[in-house]
């Protein structure tokens, strides 16, 4: 198979985030253009980055304010992934012209990888500390890892009726489901070669195991995914961001360094992970977590609520 036939393959797991844009319904009133202009400025800086139109939430209002127990907003996620999986699938059908760009940005350049990832990985100092530090490294962006992070901010959320959190793990969980099928099923259909498989080059459709083969990786894949949604739903804190991209970051270097991966395997991993974390946090997050009331703003509502629980005056 040609690298462009490659690269049509990877452009389809690129475009999970690309669904067509909401179309007008019609004229609106200025109230009601200056209403919606001002909700897309207060959401432009964490909605998702692709403007997902905004599906079925992950936590509900009924799972904010009612005691709706655990594990009750895990039944919805079989439906959900079931329709992310057929967004995802189905995206290069429905993908706004606006938003191939990023198709072009991130198949090129995995193509580029791929065309010469075979000199870099020559090329690329390999002393044995490094191949060791990257091997223990990889242990960041394992299931046996990532998964406990999402159920610890779910279910230390709950416990402390901390909706962030509970909402942050529930779509980690969604994000990890997706990433790991979009993983597995293009490993089992590029069935690439690792670096120290075959002849070193990492050919397409050699792998000695079709299942764990090289492209995707599927660690890194996983861990952007969970990075996005963090990312994402602590827009307000730089810090985070820092941390858990870095934490993505070297999750992605040490599987190269570990000589698992080629450059191409990683780049094209860290993208798909991003994306589909962006397109889950689009359709899943709930705004209502956006608006945290301040002390007056409480204050002012029970003394609204005293007042208007005051009996009417009663005239002479």
């Amino acid at each position: 198979m040609t690298v462009w036939k490659i690269l049509m393959i990877v452009s389809v797991t690129l475009a999970p985030a690309f669904p067509q844009r909401p179309e007008s319904t019609g004229p609106k009133s200025i109230d009601q253009a200056e209403q919606t202009s001002s909700q897309a400025s207060q959401g432009e800086e964490h909605r998702s980055a692709l403007e997902v139109k905004p599906g079925e939430e992950a936590i509900k209002n009924k799972d904010l304010f009612e005691a709706s127990g655990y594990f009750h907003p895990f039944r919805r996620m079989p439906r959900f992934v079931m329709a992310d999986q057929k967004k995802i699938w189905t995206s290069p059908f429905h993908t706004s012209k606006s938003d191939a760009k990023y198709w072009a940005i991130f198949g090129g350049a995995t193509g580029a990888l791929i065309a010469f990832d075979e000199q870099i990985q020559k090329n690329a100092p390999n002393p044995g500390w490094l191949v060791t530090l990257g091997t223990r490294g990889s242990y960041l962006g394992a299931a046996y890892t990532l998964i406990p992070i999402s159920a610890g901010f779910y279910f230390l959320g709950s416990k402390a009726r901390n909706e962030r959190f509970r909402e942050a793990g529930l779509m980690s969980f969604e994000s990890l489901i997706n990433s790991t099928i979009v993983e597995e099923v293009l490993k089992v259909t590029t069935d690439r070669e690792r670096p120290l498989e075959g002849t070193g080059e990492g050919r397409f459709f050699h792998s000695p195991n079709r299942i764990n083969a090289g492209f995707p990786s599927g660690h890194t894949i996983n861990t952007f995914a969970l990075a996005s949604i963090f990312a994402h739903e602590y827009h307000d804190k730089l810090w985070v961001k820092i941390l858990v991209y870095t934490y993505a970051g070297a999750v992605g270097g040490a599987r190269m360094a570990a000589d698992k991966h080629f450059p191409s395997d990683t780049l094209a991993g860290a993208a798909m992970g991003w994306f589909i974390g962006d397109y889950i946090y689009g359709k899943r997050h709930n705004p209502e977590l956006d608006h945290k009331p301040t002390v007056a703003e409480r204050i002012l509502d029970h003394v609204h609520v005293g007042i208007g629980a005051l009996p009417a005056p009663t005239r002479p």
